[in-house]
């Protein structure tokens, strides 16, 4: 039964006109997040490249093709088929790789071959392909061979700042409320977004972001729960589950700049300005009804109902009294709870009581490995789609595509036929989706993306629901320790998924392989949680624990005859 701030929402409507147009406006701004996210992929990319000889050449050689430009050797170009090589006007001969070049000694004739003497040189400067990419960062600062792990870094430190961002801005937005963070983190975004595209160097390029990843993820945490706190329970799912779509929409987004604009600091200041029209408009965002109430800003909130019932085409007549009256009845309900209730709420704070017992324990980690696995497929999956073959453009907007319909039948399957039913076929599908890209022929690139993105699928309805699962699986009383510890984890997945990324360059598909195989085991794990639909939240941790256990017949005979004692006093 609803109870408290949440009766409100029976009286106003559950999602209608007030909070449609603040949802949306909300989850518009999220878009910005998904789209700073995902920009790494092309501000980052590598295109093939070659040492820079020295003098004007007059004749090149690559295998069987014979030409007067390096530009004109780009559209076949390995580097896995071995060197270029170049004549100067000088007459020299010089055979270029990616990240030296080295000098023919005594040469006679102008061949592929040579068996003579050669002098090696590091690479002062290097020729880059401007077919793909006209500029990225690594063209900009050269960030290729002894520097290439800074370009890989760059991800990596962003995802870091995601962390710190959500364990900052969702502790802030406790104390102060969550609309000035709402203000703050979107016009920050704004500002270090703009910032990034004007950074003159790699390590300022990198804090930029850095801000601008901690900012975002603030943000991110924070709209969770401004829309959950404007829409009622009969549409909570709904609503929470698709501003993962706004975040899909962004990626979408990435692609298709990413595709027009090949200038890395150009595409920076086109995507940041997408958005912005959500600071025209942030400024007149209320506060949320629960927060008001709970810091006791009795008047706000009366104005606030008037206003969402107005908005509605209601009468304003809903009145915050009977509501603080109810709120200390129950306060005073709660002060007189029994002792072991009491215990039990000074021990709320404890990440302990998720590993009370054998149960429990396997219970916590297998959420905690969903909640890893959700976020590392998810930016494996996104991050190594430009990896596949194909159009890498085509694949990173297929990405984001995929994910829309995924919260739909995610939602759809959630009430029909249950958290657990849907979460852990979704996990098994991913985790067999990936591995059977081993048995993809080398020219089958199609094929392999078709698995990837049936992988992403799975993964985003996994990574969707977990959020409501675990709120579902533990007590009142260590629910939001739950929820804060296995988003850490979250964190953690999305930390490491650029470097699983990076495994691409031992094998093209040997990071789809390692989410395979570990969301196919978490998968199997996750069939032995408890189904929680139809449940009534757990207060204690008894109950919690008591989730997935089917009453024998002596304990419903017992509980029928304390019934029927009970309506005999009656």
């Amino acid at each position: 039964m609803a109870t408290g701030v949440e009766k409100l929402f029976d009286e106003l409507g559950h999602f209608r006109k007030f909070q449609a147009c603040l949802y949306f406006a909300a989850i518009f701004q999220a878009i910005s997040c998904g789209i700073h996210y995902l920009a790494s992929v092309f501000l980052v990319d590598t295109p093939n490249f070659l040492c820079d000889p020295p003098g004007n050449i007059t004749n090149v050689l690559y295998g069987n093709h014979s030409m007067a430009s390096l530009d004109d050797i780009w559209s076949f170009y390995s580097p896995w088929k071995g060197p270029v090589i170049v004549q100067t006007i000088m007459g020299e001969q010089w055979e270029l790789s990616p990240c030296r070049k080295a000098l023919r000694h005594d040469t006679l004739d102008f061949e592929y071959e040579f068996l003579g003497n050669k002098s090696m040189e590091a690479c002062g400067r290097y020729l880059y392909d401007h077919s793909q990419v006209e500029q990225s960062i690594v063209t900009d600062w050269d960030l290729v061979c002894e520097k290439e792990w800074l370009a890989k870094l760059s991800q990596p430190t962003f995802m870091l700042g995601v962390l710190i961002g959500a364990l900052v801005f969702g502790d802030i937005a406790d104390r102060v409320g969550r609309r000035p963070i709402l203000m703050a983190t979107s016009l920050c975004q704004f500002a270090f977004g703009i910032t990034v595209a004007f950074t003159g160097n790699y390590y300022y390029f990198v804090v930029m972001r850095f801000l601008l990843a901690m900012v975002s993820s603030g943000y991110l945490v924070v709209v969770f729960v401004y829309v959950t706190e404007f829409t009622g329970s009969r549409v909570r799912t709904w609503t929470s589950m698709h501003v993962h779509a706004s975040f899909a929409v962004g990626i979408m987004i990435v692609a298709l700049v990413g595709y027009l604009v090949r200038v890395w600091w150009q595409y920076q200041i086109i995507l940041t300005l997408s958005t912005c029209p959500f600071l025209l408009y942030c400024w007149k965002f209320p506060e949320t009804p629960f927060y008001l109430m709970a810091k006791g800003r009795h008047k706000e909130v009366q104005e606030l109902l008037d206003t969402i019932a107005h908005s509605n085409g209601l009468e304003p007549k809903l009145k915050v009294s009977p509501f603080l009256m109810e709120r200390g009845r129950a306060a005073a309900g709660e002060g007189r709870q029994d002792d072991r209730g009491l215990e039990e709420a000074e021990r709320k704070l404890s990440i302990l009581d998720m590993f009370r017992s054998w149960r429990m324990a396997r219970r916590g980690i297998t959420c905690w490995a969903i909640w890893f696995i959700g976020a590392l497929g998810y930016y494996v999956f996104s991050l190594g789609s430009v990896n596949l073959g194909g159009n890498q453009y085509v694949n990173l907007f297929l990405v984001g595509a995929v994910e829309l319909p995924s919260y739909l039948i995610g939602c759809f399957a959630m009430d029909r036929v249950g958290r657990k039913r849907t979460c852990a076929p979704a996990l098994l599908l991913s985790g067999v989706a990936c591995m059977l890209i081993m048995a993809v022929p080398q020219d089958s690139r199609f094929l392999a993306v078709i698995l990837s993105m049936t992988g992403k699928f799975a993964i985003a309805i996994a990574f969707g629901l977990i959020y409501l699962y675990t709120c579902e699986l533990y007590p009142t009383v260590i629910r939001s320790l739950a929820v804060g510890s296995g988003s850490m984890m979250c964190r953690v997945g999305s930390v490491v998924a650029p470097f699983c990324v990076y495994l691409a360059d031992i094998w093209v598909y040997l990071p789809q392989l390692i989410v395979g195989i570990l969301a196919f085991i978490i998968g199997v794990l996750t069939l032995f949680l408890p189904e929680t639909l139809g449940e009534p939240l757990t207060s204690t941790l008894e109950e919690a624990e008591a989730l997935g256990i089917k009453p024998n017949k002596k304990t419903k005979v017992e509980d029928s005859l304390q019934m029927k004692l009970a309506d005999s006093k009656a």
